[in-house]
């Protein structure tokens, strides 16, 4: 049984937007700029490095010392800060929100395939540099979409209030949950290294960012991983022009609007009129344009344009973008190439080139990040008993089931050739009913009907008898199926890295390093 991989288009789990942009589809290649491909860089590289300032940097590399001083970064993230100086430095790009103790396992993924992306690219093109990237999502005020993650099938809950940026809220609070985890994870040598790094992110750090700044330099640092806070007023400064813009002529809404008029998909994200949030230590809300004036949603507070032109040139951490304009903000402080993300994210991003061509902002290359299910060698054994493929496994349950019941059976459980040699036999009649009258041709084409549709029910219960009969081997088949395959789904979207972290330590995460290749377009399957 083949271990490797299985392409996203095949997988059953992309949309109809993410399988046309990664086939080329014609009617995708105006939503982009260069399709990930390793040939690609080089002229990405060359329209970022004439669109991006010396100036902008110099502030995001004091920026990142800043915000990285008080932690035990490691020399390779060092050198990486500095690296960014430099005119032939460029980044590769990753984003996700704070959620506790990493959330799902495709957060794991999306560093992974951002770290590999920088090595490929260093081979292919020695003489430039590649920094891996994680922007933390620390401005979002979706407390209910970060405060949780399922350990041991158990999903463990923060309660809290929350109302402002995430990445500003304490940590106060978490010691219960900490006892918690402690005692899922047990005692194992792996499950002490875990509780380990829970309580020294989440107990010895004041605020959510701070402690998910720790977790993730801790996991990755000895790869050079740069995180970054976007919640900062020096870089905030560079983003002034930009909201200015957005402020006076909602630029945004009206090119994200302009290129959806013609989206033949599903929308992922509608703009707002204006794609802005005014944020405090505990607010974060929309400002809307209404009758002259700027309206922050929910609250007193109103300006006058003269007065929020004002508040932006003084303080512009105030002012915060949402998905529309976020993006925006990353590629307009980094030397970035391409953004690496899921399906969601990428599909929202193939909205934005048109917004990105007006502020005259080099549009990234767009990657799919790596998707990956992980098996063991006693999994994989029962698979070859079972005749399983990995395309079988990938397969909806109920198509699963048929199949295999078609595979078992003794004889042939399809009615094509019954029911083809059927309609021949109408042929015959038709042709007279269409010289008689239209009552008795309806007669026929009922009748026809009628039979079809015997023959398909016939079908059905043999097919159903052939289940019973082979029921014992067909439902070790879907409980292999649902391990794999937690509540059919994928298991990046349901378990936590420690699922996997507690069971092979470090040499997990390694595997994947080794395994993962950023630009295969491929769905792996790693077997430990």
């Amino acid at each position: 049984m083949p271990t490797d991989c299985i392409t996203f288009q095949n997988s059953g789990y992309f949309s109809s937007l993410i399988v046309d942009y990664l086939n080329q589809e014609k009617k995708t290649q105006s939503f982009y700029n260069r399709f990930p491909k390793i040939e690609n860089f080089l002229d990405q590289i060359e329209e970022k490095k004439n669109n991006y300032s010396v100036k902008n940097r110099a502030v995001l590399v004091n920026s990142l010392l800043k915000q990285n001083k008080d932690f035990d970064i490691s020399e390779t993230t060092l050198n990486n800060i500095h690296l960014l100086n430099e005119r032939n430095t460029f980044t590769i790009t990753t984003g996700h929100q704070l959620n506790l103790f990493t959330g799902p396992l495709y957060f794991i993924y999306k560093i992974v395939s951002t770290i590999n992306l920088c090595l490929e690219l260093k081979l292919q093109y020695p003489e430039y540099h590649f920094v891996p990237i994680y922007w933390m999502a620390t401005e979002d005020h979706d407390f209910e979409e970060i405060n949780y993650f399922k350990l041991n099938k158990e999903k463990l809950t923060w309660s809290k209030q929350s109302k402002g940026p995430v990445g500003r809220l304490s940590t106060e609070g978490l010691e219960e949950m900490f006892e918690k985890v402690k005692k899922s994870l047990g005692t194992s040598n792996y499950a002490k290294i875990l509780t380990s790094l829970f309580e020294k992110s989440y107990l010895e750090h004041s605020n959510l960012a701070d402690a998910t700044r720790y977790l993730v330099n801790e996991l990755f640092k000895e790869y050079g991983l740069v995180i970054l806070d976007g919640d900062d007023g020096t870089l905030k400064q560079l983003f002034i022009p930009a909201v200015k813009e957005e402020l006076l002529q909602q630029t945004a809404y009206k090119k994200v609007t302009e290129t959806l008029s013609s989206f033949s998909y599903d929308i992922q994200v509608n703009p707002r009129t204006i794609n802005l949030f005014y944020i405090e230590e505990d607010l974060r809300e929309r400002i809307i344009f209404e009758k002259g004036n700027y309206r922050i949603n929910n609250t007193n507070l109103i300006f006058s344009e003269v007065e929020i032109l004002e508040l932006l040139e003084t303080k512009p951490e105030n002012f915060s973008p949402n998905v529309i304009l976020r993006p925006l903000y990353q590629e307009l402080i980094l030397p970035n190439l391409s953004y690496v993300g899921g399906g969601g994210e990428i599909a929202y991003w193939l909205e934005l080139k048109a917004m990105f061509e007006a502020f005259k902002i080099t549009f990234p290359i767009l990657l799919l990040r790596n998707s990956v299910v992980i098996a063991s060698e006693k999994q994989l054994k029962k698979a070859n008993s079972l005749q399983l493929t990995w395309s079988d496994l990938f397969l909806k349950q109920s198509e699963l089931i048929n199949k295999k019941t078609k595979q078992f059976s003794a004889f042939t459980i399809d009615f094509s050739a019954q029911k083809e040699h059927l309609k021949k036999q109408f042929e015959g009649l038709l042709d007279i009913a269409n010289k008689t009258d239209k009552t008795f041709l309806r007669a026929v084409k009922a009748q026809e009907t009628k039979q079809i549709k015997g023959l398909e029910n016939l079908e059905k219960r043999l097919l159903k008898a052939e289940k019973r009969n082979h029921e014992e081997k067909l439902k070790r088949i879907v409980d292999l199926q649902e391990t794999i395959f937690p509540n059919k789904s994928l298991q990046e979207r349901q378990l936590n890295f420690s699922t996997f972290y507690i069971e092979y330590g470090e040499k997990f995460i390694i595997e994947l390093f080794q395994k993962l290749h950023p630009l295969s377009n491929q769905f792996n399957v790693i077997v430990f």
